[in-house]
């Protein structure tokens, strides 16, 4: 137990410890700027970072025509044309169907082809008496 609080506390410790960057001239080895930085300031400016572009590129794709390109996302009067063109293409399609089935048992009849239903009807006797 003791030995893990020692490596939590060095590890804490490490994410605080100063660091310098130094941006020097290639020529003149001058020191152009020089920087203090820490592990944990430059994982917080490397999240900020990646938050901000990601809420860029959010804030670009919905507040501009961009999102027209995202499949499935579309304005609302193309979903409601959309959705009357699948009603009527349904529509047709079975008035198509019922259409075929129609002319081919015409053709069975006029051609003979009539498939009698051998199968008799059971139907129940209805009881006329009065109670």
């Amino acid at each position: 137990m003791a030995l893990d609080d020692k490596h939590k506390g060095r590890s804490l410790d490490r994410l605080n410890h100063k660091y310098r960057l130094v941006i020097m001239n290639d020529d003149t080895y001058e020191e152009v700027t020089a920087f203090r930085l820490s592990r944990m300031s430059v994982y917080v400016a490397l999240s900020t970072l990646f938050v901000l572009l990601v809420a860029i590129t959010v804030a670009t794709v919905v507040f501009t025509p961009l999102r027209y390109y995202i499949p499935g996302y579309g304005d609302l009067k193309q979903r409601k044309e959309v959705l009357q063109l699948r009603m009527r293409t349904d529509s047709l399609e079975r008035a198509i169907t019922s259409r075929d089935q129609y002319l081919e048992n015409l053709k069975n009849v006029i051609g003979g082809n009539i498939k009698l239903d051998t199968n008799m009807l059971k139907v129940p006797k209805v009881d006329n008496s009065t109670y």
